[in-house]
């Protein structure tokens, strides 16, 4: 079952219009996730809005929004008047411009939706503002209202459907001057490029999300198997630190260490690749030997409640 959209409304282009409604892309809830624990009683620990100066718990409909002026001096805004101002984006993508893909800073990118036709209407201009936005080749860019604020969401075509990025205002993006001023001005020589680039040319590939594992969840996962299972927890050997004295000697020795993983890929077979979610992982129970990787089934992850 598809999950609950986050905001249905209108996506409109100029005259052409149609009702969509808007899913979130990704997903965290996935991931192993810990409860907070008294230590004393084992009991999960309760958070509770409490009066500052009082230390009295309030209830939700006692609490209203304020912005702080200095310190205890704040403007009361209540959620009426919060509507007041509300948008016209709050119901309709309104497409501004369509701009290259090129030109827009990955560090404006903040987290992908899907968008898709909202019932059994406007399939057709959805279709059309689709179409139009593919055979240009272009980034369309509007206007949305999610959590009572306004963001900038760039359109893309997927399959049947769109993409849609939330994007960062300017003033939410650092200048990278404060950061990089104080990077030294380095020589590199041609000889050095030669041996970075031959170790580049070794490790070059396609990009394929799911031949990637994300190894601290595996970590998690053994380390809650092993205490379900009642065995010793023992740590890790972490490598021993090491000062690169002669960069051109690090360089050297770096291309003979992909050379040769890379000869043993060739003679090995097709790898198999990462598990595609937590959810595959097989968690056996202590006593118990995992069945063989062709008979797995859905990943069992250890019950849990959210925090």
């Amino acid at each position: 079952m598809a999950p609950r959209a986050n905001w249905k409304g209108f996506l409109r282009l100029s005259l052409v219009t149609c009702p969509v409604a808007l899913y979130p892309a990704t997903s965290e809830s996935e991931k192993i996730s810990f409860n907070q624990l008294n230590r004393q009683t084992g009991h999960r620990i309760k958070y509770l809005k409490v009066d500052v100066d009082t230390g009295d718990e309030v209830s939700n409909e006692d609490i209203v929004k304020g912005y702080q002026l200095e310190k205890d001096q704040f403007i009361e805004v209540t959620k009426e008047e919060l509507e007041e101002i509300a948008l016209e984006s709050t119901r309709t993508i309104e497409i501004d411009e369509f701009v290259d893909k090129a030109d827009i800073d990955p560090r404006y990118l903040i987290r992908p939706y899907y968008i898709r036709p909202d019932g059994k209407v406007g399939h057709d201009a959805f279709a059309v503002i689709r179409e139009t936005i593919r055979e240009m080749n272009k980034v369309a860019i509007g206007r949305v209202v999610l959590t009572n604020r306004e963001h900038i969401i760039g359109l893309e075509p997927l399959d049947k459907g769109l993409v849609g990025t939330l994007l960062r205002y300017p003033y939410e993006v650092r200048s990278e001057q404060e950061y990089f001023d104080e990077i030294q001005d380095v020589k590199v020589t041609k000889d050095m490029l030669d041996l970075a680039r031959h170790i580049v040319n070794q490790k070059a590939g396609r990009f394929e999300p799911e031949k990637f594992e994300d190894h601290y969840e595996t970590a998690l996962i053994d380390l809650i198997n092993r205490k379900r299972a009642g065995k010793p927890i023992a740590p890790k050997e972490r490598p021993a630190a090491t000062n690169v004295v002669d960069l051109m000697e690090a360089l050297r020795r770096s291309v003979g260490r992909e050379a040769a993983p890379a000869k043993a890929a060739k003679r090995a077979k097709k790898p198999r690749k990462a598990s595609s979610g937590q959810k595959e992982m097989l968690m056996p129970i202590a006593g118990k030997k995992p069945k063989e990787t062709a008979a797995k089934k859905p990943a069992a992850k250890p019950q849990r409640k959210s925090a």
